[in-house]
């Protein structure tokens, strides 16, 4: 091989071997030209839109201080079950009415959020675990609504004729149920089959009864959004060369269909997590769903409507932070929907 030889005149420049620098560029072309994934690509449309990354900070937020929500109390000193007002070192927490002495429902350096009329409970530690408790419970309802609704649409699009008939006729006769009015009459009917109405209904059970209730009720939208977009893709020519090649239908649905509708299906996802917030918060508020002394958003809401006239402070702000959450929530969906669609963008 001929070595490098010296720039005649100068001494010190040394010409390089032609292979080498055309490697070079060819390495360097490589690097200019290396693509992108579909995930990065929808990581760098979500990063500049900034509706969506400040939405999706107060989301990790909320769901941040929920989880730790004994932590803080801990380290706040107070908890959501104890009667301040009936404890010596708190005189005079509360008026002969029952309502808190102090000007905005009992706001101090002691009970940052006020206190709770008629019994005298810490309102701040109140909505931490009142958060938390609609969190998990909606979270939970949240995926097992998913699984259901993407597991019943697949089956129905993929294999459609009389099983697609069948499916959708099951899902046709949970969509006559009226949601709301089911939950009330439906509510009493399951925790009365575990325990004796004469006895107190244990939290565990309540909490076992509001997700079966609302499992059973809510995963027909995303079932029929699943089922619309398998039935478009069974026909595609991937899906008919999966077939061809002797493919399971096992395989072709987990390989061929699922990744192809992710995107549907956690946008989906996206709306059906506040709106079961909503869901259960109202249960509660009509009393069939945690019982005393469970903190609860919900019926935070049903005492705050009882003495709004006397302490409005009260209902302000568990109805701020769940406004808050619910609107961020769903402007997240908005922008994972854009980022994985651009053609929707707003």
């Amino acid at each position: 091989m001929t070595s490098p030889t010296k720039a005649e005149g100068s001494g010190s420049a040394v010409a390089l071997d032609p292979e080498l620098e055309t490697t070079a560029e060819v390495a360097k072309g490589e690097k200019k030209l290396e693509g992108r994934s579909p995930g990065q690509l929808m990581w760098q449309r979500f990063k500049r839109d900034r509706t969506g990354v400040v939405s999706a900070c107060v989301v990790i937020f909320f769901f941040t201080i929920a989880a730790l929500a004994p932590v803080i109390a801990s380290v706040y000193g107070k908890n959501p079950y104890t009667l301040y007002a009936q404890e010596p070192d708190y005189p005079f927490l509360l008026d002969d009415f029952a309502m808190p002495t102090g000007s905005f429902g009992g706001m101090s350096g002691d009970f940052w959020f006020g206190v709770e009329p008629k019994l005298g409970r810490d309102v701040f530690t109140m909505l931490l675990y009142g958060m938390r408790t609609s969190l998990y419970m909606a979270v939970i309802v949240t995926v097992l609504s998913v699984l259901t609704g993407v597991l019943i649409g697949m089956i129905g699009g993929y294999f459609g004729g009389r099983v697609d008939y069948w499916v959708g006729r099951i899902t046709d006769f949970f969509l006559g149920f009226p949601q709301q009015l089911f939950f009330i009459a439906f509510m009493p009917v399951v925790t009365a089959l575990f325990v004796d109405p004469r006895d107190e209904t244990p939290t565990y059970l309540r909490a076992v009864a509001i997700v079966l209730v609302m499992w059973f009720l809510g995963w027909m939208g995303l079932a029929r959004l699943v089922r619309s977009s398998v039935l478009s893709l069974r026909e595609r020519e991937f899906v008919e060369a999966a077939k061809v090649s002797g493919a399971s239908p096992w395989r072709i649905v987990r390989k061929e269909i699922l990744p192809n509708i992710v995107t549907p299906i956690l946008v989906q996802g996206t709306y059906i997590l506040p709106s079961t917030i909503l869901s259960i918060a109202f249960l509660s508020f009509v009393g069939v769903g945690f019982p005393e002394p469970t903190p609860d958003w919900g019926r935070m809401f049903a005492v705050g409507a009882d003495v709004y006239e006397q302490d409005p402070m009260f209902m302000f702000f568990p109805g701020v932070a769940m406004v808050v959450f619910v609107l961020c929530f769903n402007l997240l969906g908005d922008s994972v929907r854009d980022a994985f669609d651009p053609k929707t963008g707003r």
